[in-house]
């Protein structure tokens, strides 16, 4: 059985939705992931367009709250926002049992500029939580492994 991790931020539209692709791409061996928002919106069409260019496609995904996956009895062996350290106190606190972890990353909702410079501070954002999943699934690995 895959460890189960829910990745949580305020609108489900760019950090939670990116957590959650990595994972997925780099780990689904032994992790399955998901993501929810305290505010589902709308996707950030530059964080689609930035992870298209990473040969990720998000554009189909959908916007879900938290509050639903709750309702929903879902649980995870992780719960992992990543809120920038700005918005924390607004950063949901999810019930259930689970090992809580939070990594900050910037909003690209709150980006400012022109379309390029919008889209190179994504992309700053994307290759960073990309970097953070990729150690975390190398060094947390072996809790799957040595399940099996």
């Amino acid at each position: 059985m895959k460890t189960r991790i829910l990745f949580v931020c305020i609108h489900n539209s760019a950090r939670s939705q990116m957590a959650e692709a990595f994972v997925n791409r780099y780990c689904s061996e032994c992790f399955e992931a998901e993501s929810a928002g305290i505010e589902p919106g709308k996707l950030n069409p530059i964080v689609i367009e930035a992870m298209a260019e990473d040969g990720l496609d998000i554009s189909r995904n959908a916007t879900k709250s938290v509050e639903d996956v709750v309702r929903a009895g879902k649980t995870y062996d992780y719960v992992i926002t990543v809120c920038d350290e700005a918005s924390a106190e607004r950063c949901p606190i999810f019930p259930g049992s689970g090992q809580r972890l939070h990594w900050g990353f910037p909003d690209p909702s709150q980006f400012t500029g022109i379309h390029a410079e919008k889209l190179e501070q994504v992309r700053n954002v994307r290759n960073a939580i990309a970097a953070k999943v990729a150690t975390w699934c190398e060094e947390t690995s072996g809790v799957c492994n040595a399940a099996r």
